[in-house]
């Protein structure tokens, strides 16, 4: 006598893996291009808060100092300026992207490297770098 085991069989069908597998391509497909364009961004937020800091760190020197406007001190001198242990103090005069942020004059603010500025222009427009363009 044969007897019919009643057993059930729970699981996905091939067509309602490839459905998740197909929404999750999507929303990858979606995420990573505004990932990417976000860590340029704060990329560019970063040069530009080095700058800013580099700039207050001339102003500083020359203060205390008594430098005039023809001065160009060292990144070296710059360092009692800068808060020790930061990647800017570390950094021996180079940006996040690895560009030389250049030499300092007292009373001109710092520029932004034309490297670093090319490489970060689709997410952040002339207008962002000012003054330091």
């Amino acid at each position: 006598m044969l007897r019919k085991l009643n057993t059930k069989h729970a699981g996905f069908t091939l067509v309602e893996i490839m459905i998740v597998v197909a929404i999750i391509a999507l929303l990858a497909a979606i995420a990573v291009p505004n990932f990417l364009r976000s860590r340029k961004r704060s990329q560019a937020t970063q040069v530009l808060e080095d700058l800013r800091i580099l700039d207050s760190a001339v102003d500083q020197y020359a203060i205390e100092n008594n430098k005039n406007s023809t001065t160009t001190p060292a990144f070296a001198d710059l360092q009692a300026y800068i808060k020790t242990g930061t990647r800017l103090y570390m950094s021996a005069n180079t940006d996040i992207l690895g560009a030389s942020f250049g030499t300092f004059t007292v009373d001109t603010p710092p520029k932004v490297n034309l490297t670093t500025f090319n490489a970060l222009s689709d997410v952040a427009p002339a207008s962002f770098w000012s003054p330091y363009k």
